[in-house]
């Protein structure tokens, strides 16, 4: 660095953080708080493959785009991009293995990490300074305290993710002015983290019968995705349109702004409603929402985390390490369909008194 101060000197940033989309979407309000406290700045985001077609378009940064699938290749792919390049300051966002060889793949001056607390995987090995330690933190505002370890302010949680006309457009088809607009998106990354079908049609009906919903089950092109939400649409008594696999990410979000509510695990849909500004009714027991949940919609979030660490692993919330999992068989059954219809009655209570 030069003799200028250490903030005014950084002119170039990179951020690593590959995956999954809900962590993602948390970066976004970092990358908006650096362009605003270091005008001029040059930002590069190495992200994943599925990733960055939710960040296509996005002002002011440059996506390298690392596919975690082609093995080797992929890292060889990285160090060609980078081999003749300079970074000031590195954002290691990722505690994992592969991303901190991708890390080693980063020529930075400062390479940012996480608290030795929240380090894994030989994380300290890649990087020379760590942002504070914070006990029992959201992840949004975990990544949003990495400016700090520069001398910066935290990032505010701001969004604005790059949608076009042709994005919006696509929820024209799916979105009723006349009616509550509810998306039940069902299926999470990790199978443990996943509500029964039966459960999800119980509730489905429950919102038409009671609220006249206009229900709209989306997911993504997995087969598996697929067959959720057709077990969830065969199980229904009433409609629910179904487009899982039909949208984009970024149609997806534009959906999301346009619903009322989005009905989901812990999964990068509910995230992605977050950043959107529409509220989520999630359903929690195999992670806790007060770590991983929609950050302003956690009052609307079934927690029956707390009983489903005692059942699993004798653990109190207060006592275990902040992350721990109760991913095991049966913790999500601990979440009742009268637990769901009973939030879902008191969220339109509060937003819709008309339709009670």
């Amino acid at each position: 660095m030069s003799n200028e101060s250490p903030v005014t000197s950084i002119k170039s940033v990179c951020i690593l953080r590959l995956s999954a989309i809900g962590d993602v979407t948390h970066v976004l309000p970092v990358v908006h708080s650096l362009r605003e406290q270091l005008p001029g700045v040059s930002i590069s985001w190495i992200v994943g493959k599925t990733e960055a077609h939710l960040l296509e378009g996005l002002p002011g940064v440059e996506l390298i785009v690392f596919d975690k699938s082609a093995g080797l290749k992929g890292y060889v792919d990285l160090w060609r991009q980078l081999r003749k390049r300079r970074f000031d300051v590195l954002f290691h966002m990722q505690v994992a293995i592969r991303a901190n060889i991708a890390a080693a793949l980063v020529p930075a001056s400062i390479k940012i990490g996480y608290d030795r607390a929240r380090s894994k995987d030989l994380h300290g090995l890649f990087i020379n300074r760590r942002i504070h330690s914070c006990d029992r933190q959201h992840v949004l505002d975990c990544l949003a305290s990495f400016p700090t370890a520069l001398g910066l302010d935290p990032a505010p949680p701001r969004w604005n993710l790059p949608l076009s006309p042709d994005d919006y457009r696509f929820s024209d088809d799916y979105i009723d002015p006349s009616r509550l607009n509810i998306v039940i998106s069902p299926s999470a990354s990790h199978e443990l983290r996943n509500w029964p079908a039966a459960r999800y049609a119980a509730l489905a009906d429950h919102a038409v019968k009671q609220h006249g919903a206009n229900i709209i089950l989306a997911g993504g092109p997995a087969r598996t995705d697929k067959a959720y939400c057709s077990a969830i649409q065969e199980q229904m008594t009433t409609h629910a349109t179904n487009i899982c696999g039909e949208d984009t990410l970024k149609q997806l979000a534009a959906l999301l702004e346009r619903a009322d509510l989005l009905i989901a695990p812990d999964t990068g849909p509910a995230h992605i409603a977050n950043a959107m500004g529409t509220d989520v009714l999630g359903l929690f027991a195999s992670s806790n929402p007060h770590r991983s949940g929609p950050y302003y919609s956690l009052q609307w979030c079934v927690n029956r985390y707390p009983q489903a660490l005692e059942r699993f692993t004798g653990q109190r919330v207060e006592r275990a390490r902040w992350g721990t999992k109760a991913e095991f068989n049966g913790a999500m059954e601990l979440i009742s369909v009268a637990d769901a219809t009973a939030m879902l009655d008191q969220w339109v209570a509060q937003h819709y008194p008309e339709r009670q």
